[in-house]
């Protein structure tokens, strides 16, 4: 079985799909640069649905010679995901709400936040849902892009039993240089799985937002 991963893997994450008998083959669909962004002195509700939009958050918190002050602690804060509370919250952030998507956390300010103001963290290559459900239900927001996403095709010849994908724009990347044969993408969440779904035939999803998770329903799937 031949697997290949749109997202390049620590020596321990190779190790096991190799110890079950699966050859690997891995590389970065996607590169991710931070952007020099200005943080508005006063935050009451922050929204990130993503790891790299609170690494760059804090990146320039610093770069602006702004502390992690009482009124930054103080924020509420809303976000996407495990891996993204967790480092939110390592970080001295209170996250008073995590959803498993954006159209989730979106469908949750507007039932539970309708008069309040929000400002969202994201990248480039963000999804439309929470924007565009915010600004239909009238919700006010602002959008600081803290992060550039940029796509790094490559072509391979071989035929994949399976493929890693890890974001929508990662599964992007890979499309635009190859057909999808008859692999199976196992994909890291529900977002990035409906994108596989115009293309693949064949979608699972791992139980939950972790590199270990995907490549633990890799080995489930395939062995």
């Amino acid at each position: 079985m031949k697997i290949l991963s749109t997202k390049k893997l620590k020596p321990n994450q190779r190790d096991l799909l190799l110890g079950a008998g699966l050859s690997v083959v891995d590389y970065d669909a996607i590169s991710i640069r931070f952007l020099d962004s200005k943080i508005p002195s006063e935050v009451k509700n922050a929204i990130f649905t993503s790891q790299n939009g609170v690494k760059s958050f804090l990146k320039n918190l610093k770069t602006d010679s702004l502390s992690l002050n009482k009124e930054v602690l103080g924020m509420k804060v809303l976000c996407v995901g495990q891996k993204t509370k967790t480092l939110l919250e390592e970080n001295g952030l209170k996250v008073t709400k995590k959803a498993k998507n954006s159209a989730e956390l979106a469908q949750f300010i507007v039932k539970n936040h309708q008069n309040e103001t929000f400002h969202y963290f994201c990248g480039s290559e963000r999804r439309d849902e929470l924007p565009n459900i915010l600004k239909e239900a009238k919700i006010n927001f602002f959008e600081t892009k803290t992060y550039k996403t940029t796509l790094n095709p490559r072509k391979f010849d071989q035929k994949w039993d399976g493929i890693l994908f890890f974001s929508p724009s990662g599964l992007k990347s890979y499309v635009s240089k190859n057909s999808v044969s008859n692999a199976i993408a196992i994909c890291i969440g529900p977002t990035t799985a409906d994108a596989a779904k115009k293309y693949f035939k064949n979608v699972v999803i791992a139980n939950s937002t972790s590199v270990e998770s995907v490549i633990a329903k890799t080995v489930k799937t395939l062995k």
